[in-house]
């Protein structure tokens, strides 16, 4: 008898600690509504399915998941298309992505973590991190071909590097041969044999493309942003970003390397060729699954580094349109996403009707930016052709994920900014 009630003991135990399981599981999906409760026309985003679809009939998308919040609920999430078009695997909402640059949010999110802890000031010389960038070097082309090596008038500052004001590119300036030299070109850093903090140490000695804060230059900022949390840390950079971001968020999906068991949900690339998706040919390079699967897994790229699904990027999002917080976890202050949703650049050239602000671009005039939008809204996109906004005035967010690169002239971004902003009804 006490061996039968040992078993009904364990049995109860253990249906309890499952259903807390698919508790806390729940409690990770964000809040849905209708359209209508929360002012938005479902025919409209009905509407917005169809265009979306028709990407994928007429072969220039292998699928994708858009995915738009307003108010802080779900009204719409379309999956189309094929995750695998050639395995005749479709699409999912749970579908793994590579985000590319939209990793650089994250980044700048936790430099600004550590601001608030007074582990570090934005306007701290980079150097006082990473010594290696004490004696910063700018390529200045010269008439008629080559260029000079100069000192740098000033060292780059975090903030340098928050706003792309660091003078350090993707290594196209002028100092490319040095910088083909060091084997530091491109975003993709997840073949990469070596701790981030060696490639970035090498890069300090190379000549950047502009002095600091004069120019706004796209490039490596945010990856050397990804050492910096780690020297002012104490982490490893994907033990801040899981412990501090993404455990806390929810974000259970997002991660610098695939776990092996989330093979089968990883999006495959494909690359835009003569106007339609076509497979990527190469294995290993970053139009393919790549050396996100079976690469060393030891380079934590916080420019261009990280995996995600659109509902854990949603979650981050929506932390931020929350004033740094969801779900009772707090991750920022109102003023820090306050600042970081500011324009920095004081007049230095962007895009036209845009600023950019600690992490990502900013709407400054709706008109001059020349689209739907409000002022105020911030986002991104990645090299992969997905992309993410946040409209503070509307109260949205929005999340689209393809994988596309090359993705050519298709013009699937208006077409999905359009649906959405004329779905707003109140």
């Amino acid at each position: 008898m006490k061996n039968v009630k040992n078993r009904i003991a364990f049995v109860l135990s253990l249906v309890l600690f499952v259903q807390a399981l698919a508790i806390a599981g729940l409690a990770q999906e964000l809040p849905r509504a209708k359209p209508e409760d929360v002012g938005m026309y479902s025919a409209r985003l009905s509407q917005l399915s169809t265009t979306l679809d028709g990407y994928v009939k007429n072969g220039q998308l292998a699928g994708g998941v858009a995915m738009v919040m307003r108010r802080g609920k779900i009204v719409f999430l379309h999956t189309f298309g094929s995750r695998d078009r050639e395995a005749n695997s479709p699409m999912k909402a749970d579908s793994i992505f590579r985000i590319a640059s939209q990793s650089k949010a994250l980044t700048s999110v936790g430099i600004m973590m550590l601001q608030e802890e007074g582990k570090l000031l934005i306007s701290d010389p980079v150097s006082k991190f990473i010594p290696e960038f004490a004696n910063s070097t700018v390529a200045v082309p010269k008439e008629g071909g080559g260029y000079d090596v100069v000192k740098a008038k000033r060292q780059i500052t975090i903030r340098d590097l928050l706003t792309h004001t660091s003078g350090a590119s993707y290594g196209g300036g002028p100092a490319k041969d040095k910088w083909d030299a060091a084997k530091i070109s491109g975003f993709y850093f997840s073949d990469r044999d070596e701790p981030i903090g060696e490639t970035i140490k090498r890069m300090a000695a190379l000549p950047m493309d502009a002095h600091p804060g004069e120019k706004y230059i796209y490039g490596y900022s945010t990856d050397i942003l990804g050492y910096v949390v780690e020297r002012a840390s104490g982490m490893a950079f994907d033990q801040f970003l899981q412990q501090r971001i993404l455990d806390p968020l929810g974000m259970n999906d997002t991660s610098f390397y695939l776990p092996m068991n989330k093979l089968d949900r990883l999006a495959v690339v494909y690359s835009a060729k003569d106007g339609k998706a076509d497979r990527a040919p190469v294995e290993g390079t970053i139009t393919s699954q790549g050396h996100y699967v079976n690469g060393p897994r030891k380079s934590f790229s916080g420019g261009a580094g990280l995996l995600s699904t659109p509902g854990d990027y949603a979650r981050f999002l929506q932390m931020l349109l929350n004033g740094g917080q969801l779900d009772g976890k707090r991750i920022l202050s109102r003023k820090s996403v306050e600042l970081m949703t500011t324009d920095h650049l004081n007049g230095i050239q962007f895009r036209t009707g845009q600023g950019f602000g600690l992490g990502f671009s900013i709407v400054k005039d709706v008109g001059v930016n020349g689209v739907q939008s409000s002022v105020g809204e911030y986002g991104w996109g990645g090299a992969y052709h997905s992309n993410y906004w946040v409209d503070p005035k509307e109260q949205l967010v929005v999340v689209y994920m393809t994988q596309l690169i090359p993705a050519g002239n298709i013009d699937d971004y208006g077409k999905l900014r359009a649906g959405i902003y004329s779905a707003i009804i109140d």
